[in-house]
């Protein structure tokens, strides 16, 4: 139970620190589409994590309204990526390229920590976000085309998969 506990309130972290990369990534954004994309998957992290917090019995992380309003933790992987893309030579494609990495190393952490998970109902929690995750890195990966002004989807696999 411990284990799954602590899986639960790591998972609630990352989905916040995923939310806070894309407020920040969203603040420096020029470009409107993408600008929109990312306050839209920051409100999509947020409901992750909603769903993470639910299933958690620990009381140290207070309610959930002053846990997601808490700073960022500037150490987080996730922000530390968008704090290097937001440097001087910001770029939508930069910032982009970026969160399809951070979506893909998620998801696989997701479906490998479900993979422990013997509770059935934590266990459904952590593969539904596994498949949102996947979907987010879809939704990314299609902006970034856009983005690239790439012709086709199939163009993507000489930008991205490459």
């Amino acid at each position: 139970m411990k284990d799954t506990q602590d899986a639960l309130k790591q998972a609630i972290q990352t989905e916040k620190n995923a939310m806070n990369f894309y407020q920040i990534g969203a603040q420096n954004m020029k470009d409107k589409e993408a600008k929109r994309l990312f306050e839209q998957l920051a409100r999509e992290e947020k409901e992750h994590a909603a769903q993470f917090f639910k299933a958690y019995k620990g009381n140290d992380l207070g309610s959930f309204e002053e846990f997601i309003t808490s700073p960022p933790q500037n150490e987080a992987l996730w922000i530390t990526s968008i704090q290097k893309a937001v440097g001087s030579d910001f770029t939508e494609q930069k910032a982009l390229e970026y969160a399809m990495e951070k979506e893909t190393h998620l998801e696989n952490a997701l479906r490998e920590t479900a993979g422990r998970i013997t509770d059935p109902d934590i266990k459904e929690i952590f593969l539904w976000n596994a498949n949102e995750t996947h979907n987010h890195f879809l939704t990314i990966e299609a902006e970034y085309a856009r983005v690239m002004a790439m012709v086709d989807e199939s163009d993507m696999d000489t930008y991205v998969r490459e």
